[in-house]
């Protein structure tokens, strides 16, 4: 059985931050650590002690983690970046908190102590006989541990304590992952032994001058000793245990979201029968008002899990080649229980969100061919433009005229006049792009069309079946993307003040077209009257480009089993990076890096001196075993990775490339490891160091084909609209909503149904129908949800047994295997 363990995480905001500039303000920034690995950083917020981020992210870690670390720090363009303070979570805090936490949690201070990161690995044996008792530890080795040093690196050593005995291990110079080997042996007689005692391995940097600093430590206790004589494995360094301080508020606090979802999941086999069912609610459908699995489903969804059980759903369905009549499952039932059009699609049902995130998962290549180049335009302008009145700032703009500062007039008009030069752009590129638009994006679009015709038949709805299809891809796909672009990944970072404001008239804009200009003139702001001219010329062309785009055959698109959401021809990712070359003398390694564009696809990774240039190299994504961080020692670098690939003759071969930033590093990482997640033979440990000088950087060995100290990630990734299907994970995910909801089904269809009187036969005509349609019996529709009901609770019973006969075999197996951690 499988784990999967997920981790979503929001930084919102923060307030009441201390200032550390002589300005009497801050530049903060949040860098975000899970255990010892930074897996974000934050924009920084200039000249701001209540900054906003927005910025959020999920991670996948089937091999789970222990500590969910958030430190916010004040950048400084000369020396250090000051620490702020930090918020650290545990796990176990983290799960406790069924829904998810959302709160302002007060920064605490950084004590070095508690910094600290690692595993050691050690053998200890408990010796009795008749006249002597001992303890025999053996320390192998450590890794990952902290860098005290300025180079990066610690000299490492381990002192094995018990009541007032100690010994200690040599020091190993300028390593990170210290190979001792050497065993150390402990006289209990003389401590007075003891089963309450602990045994406590503590790992030190050596310094030459001043005192030496604390790696981390573990604490075993004698009891378990007596239980197991051996205990050998990988223990993880924990903290001195100094409580947090925070300092009563005064280092200001984080607005944070967190939530994991820890899953076990079963082989396929379990979750067919489910599977099956879903798959049936689509392909049979009943009558619109009839209950099937995807309406129970519905009902017993919570307001706050709809949007992952929407985008979970929309997976299955790629999946199965169904996606298309999903949705038109869905939308046929909220069209059918709309009775006045201008409320169609308003609310966040459950088609509304499967419509949403089916978008972004077929449709994100798309709108990034659409929109990047004119985002990019606009964040490399930076133009200062604004149309509220009360907003416009004479200081902030720059001079329009030669007759001194600019009036607000002035500033007016030359806003409108670029607001209209960007709307324009925006539009022509959305009007020209049919061709680019995903077939199944254009069948969905077209049966949505059809669907409200039927329901809304009437002349002055004319414009509803248009206002259905734009609500969703003006309003709800290409209008956010414009005004966040960063969660779009169309850009790497949030924009500056002046940007944003832009983004946000030319969204606001964007909206008013998705309307069809039927709302010009009804809000609160009209100020922005000037674009309404230019809005209502763009509404013929908008509906021309509806018909042109919903003008497709329905057979066109290929509805087979997908197991990736990529395509083989399809850029996964392309940017430039810095790959070392490997060859000839070096100077300095820092140098030896050369600026190339990159290309990921799903089955190459290749690469150029330039996006133009003809020639490429390129490695097979099937060859790949290992895609890691490298680490800053190696190359006295930072946000540097390592490819490692694996020729025909079983030879290891390595590419190392360094990223602008660690936000950038996480992602190439993450869609490398996506694009080979099926591959065979991905090794179990790398080395994050570099071969130099006849030796391994980061464990001091010498043998170039020595064994990898420390162990693989290749299954931690940044989970986002292109992650590769996973149907068990996926079906888990259902299963576990209808979980928490099988009680409330139960009461409302089956206990129901045995308390109704045999004898009742009302009948009911259904609601929004002709009146010459074919009026249900009340007890036949009764019991047909009945059986409806029964089917998928007698599923999720099955499950239920499953799990808990697999998590007891579990318990069983681990019983004799538990080691402190």
């Amino acid at each position: 059985m499988a784990k999967n363990t997920s981790l979503y995480f929001r930084i919102v905001e923060g307030r009441n931050l201390p200032a550390k500039d002589v300005s009497g303000t801050s530049d903060p920034y949040c860098i975000v650590k899970v255990d010892n690995e930074v897996v974000a950083r934050t924009a920084t917020i200039w000249k701001n002690l209540n900054p906003f981020w927005g910025e959020e992210y999920t991670l996948h870690m089937p091999m789970g983690f222990h500590t969910l670390t958030f430190y916010v720090m004040d950048e400084d363009t000369i020396g250090h970046d000051d620490v702020i303070g930090k918020i650290s979570l545990s796990k176990e805090v983290i799960a406790n908190q069924s829904k998810g936490l959302d709160n302002w949690l007060n920064l605490t201070r950084v004590d070095p102590d508690e910094e600290v990161q690692g595993e050691i690995h050690v053998a200890l044996e408990l010796h009795r006989e008749a006249q002597r008792t001992w303890l025999q530890c053996r320390v192998i080795e450590a890794r990952d541990l902290a860098p005290r040093d300025i180079t990066g690196t610690s000299d490492p050593f381990t002192r094995i304590l018990y009541n007032n005995l100690s010994a200690e291990t040599s020091i190993i110079k300028k390593t990170r992952f210290p190979h001792w080997d050497e065993t150390l042996e402990l006289c209990l007689d003389e401590a007075g032994e003891s089963e309450l005692g602990s045994v406590t391995l503590e790992v030190w940097d050596w310094d030459m001058v001043g005192k030496n600093d604390f790696l981390g430590k573990v604490e075993i206790p004698m009891s378990c000793l007596y239980r197991t004589p051996l205990l050998q494995g990988w223990f993880r360094l924990l903290p001195l245990g100094n409580s947090e301080d925070d300092a009563g508020g005064k280092l200001g606090a984080l607005r944070l979201k967190v939530r994991l979802a820890e899953e076990r999941i079963l082989p396929s086999l379990y979750y067919q029968p489910l599977i099956d069912l879903l798959v049936e609610a689509v392909i049979s459908p009943a009558e619109v008002d009839d209950l099937t699995p995807l309406t129970l489903l519905e009902e017993v969804t919570t307001v706050e899990s709809r949007q992952d059980i929407a985008m979970t759903l929309v997976k299955i369905y790629l999946g199965q080649g169904l996606v298309v009549p999903f949705l038109d499952y869905l939308n046929t039932r909220e069209v059918h229980h709309t009775t006045d059009p201008n409320t169609l699609f308003r609310s966040n049902s459950l088609a509304s969100k499967a419509m949403e995130q089916f978008m972004k998962a077929v449709g994100m290549i798309y709108l990034h061919e659409v929109l990047k180049p004119i985002i990019n335009h606009i964040f490399e302008e930076k133009k200062y433009i604004e149309l509220d009145p009360c907003k416009i700032d004479l200081n902030r703009c720059r001079r329009i005229s030669f007759k001194g500062t600019a009036s607000e007039a002035e500033v007016r008009d030359s806003s409108v006049g670029m607001l209209q030069m960007y709307l324009t752009t925006i539009m022509e590129a959305i009007v020209n792009s049919v061709s680019q638009c995903p077939l199944a994006m254009r069948v969905v679009f077209k049966q949505l069309h059809k669907r409200v015709e039927e329901q809304f038949p009437e002349p002055e709805n004319e414009d509803v079946k248009y206002l259905a299809i734009s609500g969703f891809f003006f309003l709800r796909f290409f209008a956010p993307a414009i005004l966040t672009p960063k969660l779009f990944h169309l850009r790497d970072h949030h924009a500056d003040t002046r940007t944003s404001r832009t983004l946000l008239l030319l969204a606001k804009a964007l909206q008013s077209v998705g309307n069809l200009g039927l709302q010009l003139g009804h809000g609160k702001e009209q100020w922005m009257a000037p674009l309404h001219p230019i809005i209502l010329c763009s509404v013929a062309s908008i509906k021309d480009f509806l018909d042109k785009l919903i003008d497709v055959d329905h057979d066109a698109v290929c509805e087979v089993p997908q197991r990736a959401a990529y395509s083989p021809s399809v850029t996964i990712r392309e940017g430039f990076l810095q790959k070392h070359k490997a060859d000839g003398p070096q100077l300095l390694k820092r140098f030896a890096f050369k600026k190339r564009y990159f290309w990921l696809s799903s089955e190459t990774l290749s690469y150029a001196k330039t996006p133009e240039w003809q020639t490429r190299s390129s490695i097979t994504i099937q060859s790949v075993c290992a895609v890691e961080r490298v680490d800053e020692n190696a190359f006295q670098v930072q946000n540097a990775m390592q490819v490692v690939t694996q020729d025909p003759e079983g030879q290891l071969n390595t590419m190392y490339l360094q990223c602008k930033n660690v936000n950038e590093l996480n992602q190439w990482l993450s869609a490398i490891r996506k694009a080979s997640i099926y591959n065979e033979h991905m090794l179990p440990s790398f080395h994050p160091g570099a071969h130099h000088g006849n030796k391994w950087t980061c464990c001091l060995q010498a043998d170039r084909t020595a064994l990898g100290c420390s162990r693989t990630h290749s299954a931690v990734t940044l989970g986002d609209w292109s992650d590769p299907l996973d149907p068990d994970a996926e079906a888990q995910t259902i299963y576990k909503e209808l979980l928490q909801g099988k009680d409330k089904i139960r009461k409302q269809y089956l206990e129901r149904q045995e308390t109704e009187a045999p004898e009742q036969e009302e009948t009911v005509v259904e609601p929004n129908k002709p009146s010459d349609r074919v009026e249900v019996p009340m007890l036949e529709r009764s019991e047909r949800f009945c059986a409806v009901a029964s089917r998928l609770l007698n599923v999720v019973l099955d499950l239920e047994r499953a799990h808990t006969s697999f998590q007891r075999k579990e318990r069983e197996e681990a019983n004799s295997l538990i080691l402190p951690q």
